[in-house]
């Protein structure tokens, strides 16, 4: 990544997205197509592996340029602090 291209600290919408669909698979996997089966843009997956909410989980021998991750430590935590701001909060009438 170029130097003076500024780091997010925090996921965008899309990067989030697709890193919360990890939360629910065995060991984190992260999936390799979205909802309407495009495969994700491999710069969004390694945007997601540079700031460390992803990382490579193993090769895939079928198809060597397919990158499959799983969710790191950091990236669960996003996922879930995301997940604990955005849900509704409880109002009296």
């Amino acid at each position: 990544m170029p130097k003076n291209k500024k780091q997010s600290p925090k996921p965008n919408s899309k990067q989030l997205k697709w890193l919360k669909r990890g939360l629910d698979q065995a060991g984190g996997k992260l999936p390799l197509f979205d909802e309407y089966g495009k495969h994700y843009d491999v710069r969004m997956i390694q945007a997601c592996m540079d700031h460390g909410w992803a990382e490579p989980w193993f090769s895939n021998a079928l198809k060597p340029d397919w990158i499959v991750c799983k969710l790191t430590t950091k990236g669960r935590d996003f996922c879930h602090s995301d997940s604990r701001s955005s849900s509704p909060s409880s109002t009296r009438t």
